[in-house]
């Protein structure tokens, strides 16, 4: 039986309620990751109240394998299916911990690894091709608000390129986050994790520069926040990646990339150019070495694309 087939039970719901109060509150997990584990449960909770269950405490590793296997039938994409055998074994970690369930029935629970696809990423023209046209807006500008939106949109680019920010890290930048001294930003990151990540000189340009013009957009709104949108208050997320977006549609040959796409294109310049994977695991705030990995294998690819162009007997 499928997801479509019951509701969860209120056994089941209620669990499910108290594990999203400690992933958020416990855990310091972000809002929208909350949210699609405690779907991936929803949707297991279903499947079980397909199968009769009223109660967590009945579940055994057949009903989870069970789930695996519907959720195959469906279709599912390998990636969800990853992801929802991770909330899975989080959730029932959480269970046994807490006395929900008598015993653990996904400690061994495994679903076939998911297949990492190589990140689209921006090659060094493309991104030359970027901050020269950034530039060109900020010289066109043809009054003082104009200037200050150009400039607000180069210093948005040039930070995400330079520090590797996800876009929620941008957006929540606080001026008193910026050590000018030492070109460093003071970042939260991913489970309310504070990290210092580099500034280069081109961005510490950038962003002196639209600070010097900050208050032509600020109100009292904006607080203490780096970046402001339109309105005068912090900016929004969904208006950062618009910027991307939009200038990067402006830049001949280059792919469409949001925010997280010069992040990976910061991390694969910084391993091309001799970095070492360490330090961009603690630049890019990745919890894990093997998050930062896959920045290895888009190098690699470039670099046997260019070995079978350029050697005579590759």
């Amino acid at each position: 039986m499928g997801e479509a087939d019951g509701q969860p039970a209120p056994g089941l719901a209620s669990a499910i309620e108290a594990w999203a109060d400690h992933l958020r509150l416990e855990r310091n997990l972000a809002d929208h990751t909350c949210r699609a584990y405690t779907g991936d449960l929803t949707n297991l909770a279903a499947f079980l109240a397909g199968r009769g269950a009223s109660d967590w405490s009945v579940v055994d590793h057949r009903d989870l394998r069970a789930w695996l296997a519907d959720l195959h039938r469906q279709g599912a994409e390998r990636t969800t299916v990853a992801r929802r055998a991770t909330a899975c074994r989080m959730f029932f970690a959480w269970a046994s911990e807490t006395h929900r369930t008598p015993h653990n029935p996904a400690i061994a629970f495994r679903a076939p690894r998911a297949a990492r696809a190589l990140p689209p990423t921006l090659d060094r023209r493309a991104a030359a091709g970027l901050f020269a046209h950034l530039a060109g807006r900020v010289q066109a500008a043809d009054d003082a608000h104009a200037r200050a939106v150009a400039l607000r949109d180069a210093a948005i680019v040039e930070v995400l390129y330079s520090s590797g920010l996800r876009v929620s890290e941008l957006c929540g930048l606080d001026r008193r986050s910026i050590d000018r001294d030492r070109r460093l930003l003071r970042v939260r990151g991913k489970g309310d994790k504070e990290r210092a990540t580099p500034l280069g000189v081109p961005a510490d340009h950038a962003l002196a520069a639209w600070l010097a013009v900050r208050e032509e957009l600020a109100t009292d709104a904006a607080g203490d926040a780096v970046f402001v949108g339109e309105r005068g208050a912090r900016i929004d997320p969904r208006v950062a990646r618009r910027i991307v977006h939009a200038a990067l549609a402006a830049v001949p040959d280059a792919p469409d990339l949001g925010p997280h796409g010069l992040r990976h294109a910061m991390a694969t310049h910084l391993l091309e150019g001799g970095a070492d994977l360490r330090s961009v695991q603690e630049i890019l705030g990745h919890a894990s070495l093997g998050t930062t990995q896959i920045y290895t294998h888009v190098t690699n690819e470039r670099l046997r694309a260019a070995f079978r162009q350029a050697h005579p007997r590759a």
